[in-house]
């Protein structure tokens, strides 16, 4: 796709296909063949224009146009599109988004990365980030730098530490992710009736691993349990679908129980379309890239490209993503193995996407066509993007150390591989072109700070030829402070890049403990995702920890926003932050969370051996959260009239209370405090978890010695387990409501009578590809 700098306005569509970017279809100067077409009707019904669309094209228009990159039909006008848009923490480099070499639209705001601005615990802010995103995609494609829909949130839990995407994520929780979506999706879709961009939750479902003991993602086939899967896999996609509505859904490479989740019937069609209700406007789903092809080559599921491509659409998938060109729609359709129903209500689905995000209305008619170049990487964003870290940001360990008190006298040695901006990796994954990078060096000069500098390791070991220590050392040596930026980059952690260990780097924590050595004031600051922290827990000489993740393009300031005391920290931890020796305890294969004789427990919820757990983070000051005096402690319910009063169409979202707490300083520094609230107790099926997050909420700018009371909803589905066949059920049994970590007041409640189902989830039958045809390709 062409990367011209051009920008333009009411562009001709044939001048906008020469230049290789996504033009809006002309409904008033395009073809008679599209003007008079019902698509151009804005009166009309999204379904009904699509319709229209449809069934104008013939059946070459229609084939070339189900795979990501779509041709268009120029016969009626209608110009390429590509579908193959990224927008993971800001518009991000992609098949269908084009930067300019300079000028308009040649970077866009690059944002902290989901699993540290997760780690706020501070939806509001995930909506205001997701907002000003779509902002900017939208500007992007009314000048054809991008399209209209955008392959993220990545809603996979993130169970195992090994997984190299772990940091795409929002964490480990079902129930944080679920919030995180919520706010996404709102502020990246709108909630007016008009789709502001169209958003894309993956990878459905049970995707988790890269390249781990000679398995491949294309290849991996998970064996997951009914309760498991309904208890931790799907709750985040059923937020999306059933609950946010999500325009779109991208099936994943992996199979699931025997069959490929781009060709399981049960996954997409009872589970996804029927059992959740997702067909209200016919979103539609997108396989992964090359998912299609993987069903032959790696999974052994069909034998040649045409059955593949025919089994996948014929299961619910309606556009395919190929790398290259490598799917043979033509093929299905020239053997008579895709009928055209079928493919018409895929192109019906992905074009009313298109229809709702006024792809073929005027440019007067919707309320985004107007946002341009002033609207992306505003002064505005850029202090979003600053905010978006800082909020995320966890004190892991602080000594008395920080927040620094420094002046221009103060010197600092900045060291390590990300101390300088020269590297994107503060970046991380699926990024696009920040207008700057300002890494802590830039920072530190930026606040007349005396500094010195010397790189570091990234991934060696400790035999690797040492070209670092000696300039680290004089840097250290001659200054007052040492702050050691490391952690891991995008080469020890990325899509394809799974870890086979979670321990510091062996050349790193050989420099940090020369470092610590020296006896001077010294901080660590961490990229990317958790290692196991215990020699620097445990080095007395190692004042300070903090975790920054991936920050983004203003990480450096954030960074040190939070070391200087302008932002006091107030970031939890996302994830469970396990000790070196758990990846020889457990297979990345093994899909279970309980523990057993072969599996220890997955995350905080049944793993309690944690260097740091689910929920960490320290502060500047202290202080003392605690329930009302008469909220839950002691009280009964009855499980029949709870339901008895709920109106809701889905049990789960009926309420049950709203539990006040109040949020004491009780030291002299103004801070922000995440309340996490969890709820334990012997009910519903053994084993039981030793906790599960149920309600949270951030409590900003609270006072030295001053008190603010909030607020903590309770909906039936967060008392409820799910039981062996993954039923949604509510237990009797004493609940026990835990506030903060570690915990700090509880109060305890009891339901009572018989147990009472909330979900009846559909089974699955022995076969998850039922009705897609695959058994007469499948090789034997």
């Amino acid at each position: 796709m062409g990367r011209l700098a051009r920008s333009f306005v009411g562009v001709s569509l044939l001048s906008a296909q020469a230049l290789g970017r996504m033009a809006f279809p002309d409904c008033t100067g395009g073809p008679e063949v599209l003007t008079t077409n019902l698509v151009c009707d804005t009166t009309a019904s999204p379904a009904e224009r699509a319709a229209a669309l449809i069934d104008a094209w013939n059946i070459t228009e229609k084939l070339a146009n189900l795979v990501d990159k779509s041709l268009g039909a120029s016969r009626l006008g209608l110009g390429a599109y590509d579908w193959w848009n990224e927008a993971l923490h800001g518009v991000g480099w992609s098949v269908g988004v084009v930067f300019a070499p300079s000028g308009e639209f040649s970077h866009a705001t690059s944002f902290a990365s989901p699993i540290l601005m997760s780690a706020a615990f501070d939806d509001d802010l995930i909506y205001t980030v997701a907002d000003a995103i779509s902002t900017e995609a939208r500007a992007f494609s009314n000048f054809g730098h991008a399209g209209l829909d955008y392959w993220t949130p990545n809603i996979n839990p993130y169970k195992d530490p090994r997984w190299g995407r772990g940091s795409e994520t929002p964490g480990e929780d079902p129930f944080r992710i679920k919030g995180y979506v919520k706010a996404l999706i709102d502020g990246l879709q709108g909630k007016e009736n008009f789709t502001k961009v169209i958003s894309t939750c993956k990878h459905y479902a049970a995707y988790d691993l890269e390249y781990w003991g000679g398995v491949k993602r294309y290849e991996f086939d998970a064996i997951v349990g009914m309760q498991d899967m309904v208890e931790y896999y799907l709750p985040p996609f059923q937020q999306c679908a059933r609950d946010s509505k999500v325009k779109s859904i991208m099936c994943s490479y992996n199979s699931v129980n025997g069959t490929p989740a781009c060709a399981s019937t049960y996954l997409m069609e009872t589970v996804l379309r029927d059992f959740w209700e997702w067909n209200d406007e016919n979103q539609y789903i997108t396989s992964d890239c090359n998912a299609i092809l993987n069903f032959h080559e790696d999974h052994n599921y069909t034998t040649t490209a045409a059955q593949s491509a025919a089994v996948s659409i014929m299961s619910g998938t309606d556009t395919i993503c190929e790398v290259g060109t490598n799917t043979d729609i033509a093929g299905a359709w020239n053997q008579t193995l895709l009928p055209e129903p079928v493919i018409d209500q895929a192109l019906r689905r992905m074009y009313e996407g298109l229809i709702r995000a006024g792809y073929f209305d005027p440019a007067d008619a919707t309320p985004y066509r107007s946002l341009s170049w002033k609207d992306v990487n505003t002064p505005e964003a850029q202090a979003l993007a600053i905010r978006s870290a800082t909020e995320g940001i966890v004190l892991k360990k602080n000594d008395g150390l920080l927040p620094l008190k420094v002046d221009n006298t103060t010197s600092i040695a900045l060291i390590g591989f990300w101390a300088d901006a020269t590297s994107f990796a503060m970046l991380g994954g699926y990024a696009g072109t920040p207008s700057y990078l300002q890494a802590p060096l830039q920072a530190a000069q930026k606040l007349g700070i005396q500094t010195t500098h010397a790189t570091g390791p990234v991934k060696q070991d400790a035999s690797a030829a040492d070209t670092w220590t000696e300039a680290a050392l004089e840097a250290a040596n001659n200054s007052d402070i040492v702050i050691y930026f490391g952690g891991n980059d995008m080469t020890i952690e990325a899509e394809e890049l799974d870890r086979f260990s979670i321990a510091w780097p062996a050349a790193q924590l050989a420099l940090i403990e020369k470092l610590s050595a020296l006896g001077k004031p010294f901080i660590v600051a961490e990229l990317g995702d958790q290692n196991d922290d215990i020699p620097l827990l445990n080095d007395d000489n190692v004042s300070a920890i903090l975790w920054a993740g991936f920050p983004g393009q203003d990480g450096g300031t954030a960074v040190f926003d939070i070391l200087t005391g302008k932002m006091a920290p107030a970031g939890r931890l996302p994830t469970t932050l396990y000790p070196a020796e758990y990846v020889d305890q457990v297979p990345m294969t093994d899909m279970s969370l309980r523990p057993s004789e072969t599996n220890p427990g997955r995350t905080y919820k049944w793993y309690d051996e944690a260097v740091l757990p689910f929920g960490f983070g320290l502060h500047y000051t202290s202080f003392e959260p605690s329930f009302g005096a008469d909220e839950l402690s002691g009280k009964t319910y009855d499980i029949s009239e709870l339901l008895g009063a709920c109106r809701d169409k889905y049990l789960d979202l009926c309420p049950f209370e709203t539990v006040g707490i109040s949020v004491k300083n009780t030291g002299n520094v103004t801070s922000d405090f995440v309340a996490l609230a969890f709820l334990s107790g012997e009910y519903g099926p053994a084993p039981y978890p030793i906790k599960e997050l149920a309600a949270y909420t951030r409590v900003k700018d609270v006072g030295p010695g001053e008190a603010k009371d909030a607020q903590l909803g309770l909906k039936l589905g967060d008392l409820a387990r799910v039981d062996g066949v993954g039923n949604t059920v509510l237990y009797p049994g004493t609940y026990n409501f835990l506030l903060d970590v570690p915990t700090q007041d509880t109060v305890s409640f009891e339901l009572t009578g018989e147990a009472k189902m909330l979900i009846e989830f559909p089974q699955p039958p022995a076969d998850l590809g039922e009705g897609n045809g695959h058994e007469k390709y499948t090789p034997k």
